[in-house]
């Protein structure tokens, strides 16, 4: 970030008083990893996330001192901007990249990566580290239990490995909803449910539509028949039959992938789909069962990450990020501010003639209104 860029912006934050504790800090490239730090950034900015990561450093020192995994260099990397004296400038994530490309070969390379397929590695990786701390503790009160046990003759107790893999972590507090896969046999009219758990949902694109024309879309009813027919237990033959994905459990954060990557046969390869899709400020769930709970939880955007370019295996990622009342764009080590009404600029392509450098958003990130 430029001197005279950093200076101002840092300016305009020391005038705002709202924003006393923020800190707005660039993260250095290593060669390709705008993909790592433009998912970094949109999580740093989803409160309920930092503070858990935040929370679990100051806890961690109780697991045995600091262990070295991709949730600790995470959570030293969230810590370390939190304690900055400076509001704005930049920091280097190499703890963080290094690990990152040690723990998993695919991103240990100077090709272009994907945003999402990072998104979805990080909150698995933390996901199980939580549950494997989970397991040490539960190994140590067992452990400490039956040393008491031994002298009260009183039965211990301890949590099996089975009860530690299903336990929901603080990730699954934030990130999980739930979905109910609707099947109706048009023969029996029997309707078949069953439920799945996300942490976010990927839906595809169109031409010049809205993030809930897409969510419409996603859970529109569908005929199985041909090929596709359902075996139906009740008739104990394949019919023909309606599908259909509602949401049961809307998460308190909702990530949202655009399906901008689409395989082509007649290329041989994937192309990119700049289509402009239209997100809003703030969102309602529509479609959603009759009883889910917190079905009218009103969300607000809170962070984007925006793929840059013509193609996926060519092209950089950034990030729009709200602060309290107002955005900033991260790329890489640059910060700026920018206006609400620039927004609509990532939206995407509506003209297929235009330049194909498009800006378009490719994960965003709804906060739950409390």
């Amino acid at each position: 970030m430029g001197a005279n860029a950093s200076t101002q912006l840092e300016k305009e934050i020391t005038a705002d008083h709202v924003l006393a504790d923020e800190h707005f800090y660039g993260l250095i490239n290593f060669g390709n990893t705008c993909y790592c730090n433009s998912v970094i950034q949109a999580l740093y900015f989803c409160k309920p996330f930092r503070e858990k990561i935040l929370q679990y450093k100051q806890q961690s020192k109780k697991f045995g001192g600091q262990r070295d995994n991709l949730l600790t260099c995470l959570a030293d990397l969230f810590v370390s901007i939190a304690n900055q004296k400076r509001r704005v400038g930049t920091i280097a994530p190499k703890r963080f990249v290094t690990k990152l490309k040690k723990e998993n070969d695919l991103f240990d390379n100077f090709m272009q990566q994907d945003a999402h397929e990072f998104f979805n590695y990080l909150l698995n990786a933390i996901s199980e580290t939580l549950i494997e701390d989970l397991r040490r503790e539960s190994q140590k009160n067992s452990v400490s239990g039956k040393r008491e046990t031994s002298q009260s003759n009183g039965p211990a107790q301890s949590v099996s490995e089975n009860e530690t893999s299903t336990q929901k972590t603080w990730i699954h507090e934030i990130f999980q909803g739930t979905l109910t896969n609707e099947t109706r046999c048009l023969n029996c009219e029997t309707i078949s449910s069953k439920d799945e758990d996300f942490l976010d949902l990927s839906v595809d694109v169109q031409p010049n539509v809205s993030i809930t024309y897409c969510l419409r879309d996603f859970s529109n009813m569908e005929t199985l028949c041909g090929d596709q027919k359902y075996y139906c237990e009740n008739c104990c033959s394949k019919q023909e039959a309606q599908k259909r994905m509602r949401i049961k459990k809307l998460p308190r954060l909702l990530a949202l992938h655009l399906k901008r990557f689409k395989y082509v046969e007649q290329l041989n390869r994937y192309t990119k789909l700049s289509y402009r899709v239209l997100f809003p400020m703030e969102l309602r769930l529509f479609n959603v069962r009759d009883d889910a709970t917190n079905s009218d939880r009103l969300y607000d955007l809170v962070a984007v990450v925006v793929h840059c370019g013509s193609t996926p295996n060519r092209g950089h990622y950034i990030t729009l990020v709200k602060s309290h009342s107002f955005w900033l764009l991260f790329d890489d080590d640059i910060v700026d501010k920018i206006d609400e009404a620039a927004l609509e600029d990532f939206f995407g392509l509506s003209d297929y003639n235009a330049p194909k450098n498009s800006e378009s958003a490719y994960i965003l990130f709804y906060q739950a209104r409390e």
